[in-house]
């Protein structure tokens, strides 16, 4: 499958090691299936650094789900809000090779926030997180997936 990355340069080597640990989906490099999605991630670099850039890569998914634990979110459930809620307080220590799901939307802190000083509930939380339009996020987590699996295509400047 087609992938993309969005940030304000080219990645011609992706790694794990120059992701922020208390993002979504915790530590790793982040893909997506959405040109779209990488084209506004791309935008945001492009805003606060001048420059922004969609790299493009071959991905196989299917035969990665032989070789690592994939932790796959259909929706946005509860188990998607705890396993978010645990990356971004830091505290995620599980095991996931490579973890699939919805974006939380930008008012993630604020919601999450809410949600852990028990001022709104799980339902209303996931509610408030979900991101109307199409998307789908896939963090890496592993080094050798992204050396077995993932392929570099090119990079376009936005």
């Amino acid at each position: 499958m087609t992938v993309y990355h969005g940030s304000s340069i080219k990645v011609q080597l992706p790694d794990i090691y120059h992701s922020r640990g208390n993002v979504d989906f915790g530590k790793g490099f982040y893909i997506t299936p959405f040109i779209d999605q990488a084209e506004r991630w791309s935008m945001r670099f492009k805003q606060r650094m001048g420059q922004g850039i969609v790299s493009v890569y071959k991905f196989d998914l299917e035969s990665s789900r032989n070789d690592f634990r994939v932790l796959e979110f259909e929706g946005y459930t509860e188990e998607w809000l705890d396993f978010i809620t645990s990356c971004r307080s830091s505290a995620d220590k599980s095991v996931y090779d490579l973890v699939i799901g919805g974006v939380a939307n930008d008012k993630v802190f604020n919601t999450i926030e809410l949600y852990l000083n028990e001022l709104i509930e799980k339902r209303e939380a996931i509610k408030r997180l979900q991101y109307m339009k199409p998307n789908l996020q896939m963090c890496i987590r592993n080094q050798a997936m992204i050396q077995k699996y993932l392929k570099y295509v090119e990079s376009k400047e936005i």
